[in-house]
């Protein structure tokens, strides 16, 4: 039975958000498409206005996603990732997905300026650029540009790259990827990488730019674009170790 909409106090869109989210969460589950809006507006006896707007709360809070031409959908949790120093693969795998890989492209460029510079590669070096499309459970959950220096890694091109750089570096090459130093900001999905990513456009991303090092020498500079409604990160927090060390020195003053 359908949970009543009154006229209390409380917005029925409001009222209405609940109704749906209980309906995604106990009888629907991910990937199951939601009743259509005339569909909702005769079962709770409300307007396409309210409709909308209780839609859009839950589309905003991540339980709902819409995909254009086909309708709205309750969605897969997110992925959680902690901020730490591992490949994608090693990382989905954690999770109990199961990873994957399309290969876009991979080719010896010369690399922009940027990545010149984060990889030292002098006036006249090149890298391999490698695209590709991360997937967990065959869904899409990420695409990535990475350049890695050729003196470095001769003949890479030649060899699996749908599985972990990071394993291949030490097992083929003895590159041990020890340190990184990464930057996360957040766009919207646009033309190719929506499409790459299967995501409607504007679909909240989050991006990663890394530059990882291995005994102090850059091996890698990738950006990652993570679809923001499959994938969010978790951070521990602390106070600053500046702070801290203050406090301590004025405990030791004050004994």
């Amino acid at each position: 039975m359908a949970r009543r909409i009154d006229e209390g106090p409380r917005p029925k869109h409001a009222q209405l958000s609940d109704a749906l989210a209980d309906l995604a969460i106990r009888e629907l589950g991910p990937d199951t498409a939601i009743p259509s809006e005339r569909e909702l507006m005769a079962t709770y006896d409300v307007s396409r206005a309210t409709v909308r707007k209780a839609i859009d709360s839950l589309v905003a809070g991540g339980l709902l996603h819409r995909i254009q031409g086909k309708g709205t959908f309750v969605a897969r949790p997110r992925v959680e990732s902690r901020l730490h120093l591992a490949s994608f693969s090693d990382d989905m795998r954690r999770r109990g997905l199961v990873p994957s890989t399309r290969l876009m492209l991979v080719d010896e460029e010369r690399p922009p300026a940027e990545v010149v510079r984060s990889l030292g590669l002098g006036a006249r070096g090149t890298a391999w650029r490698i695209d590709r499309v991360r997937l967990a459970d065959g869904q899409p959950m990420a695409i990535e540009q990475g350049w890695y220096p050729r003196s470095l890694l001769p003949d890479l091109d030649t060899e699996d790259l749908t599985g972990s750089l990071y394993t291949l570096f030490a097992e083929r090459y003895g590159i041990v990827i020890d340190a990184a130093e990464q930057t996360l900001w957040g766009e919207a999905a646009e033309g190719a990488t929506a499409r790459r990513l299967e995501a409607p456009v504007h679909t909240p991303l989050l991006v990663f730019h890394r530059v990882s090092s291995a005994g102090g020498r850059p091996v890698e500079h990738v950006v990652s674009r993570y679809r923001g409604d499959r994938y969010q990160v978790h951070m521990s927090l602390g106070a600053a170790q500046g702070a801290a060390r203050k406090k301590s020195t004025r405990r030791e003053r004050s004994t």
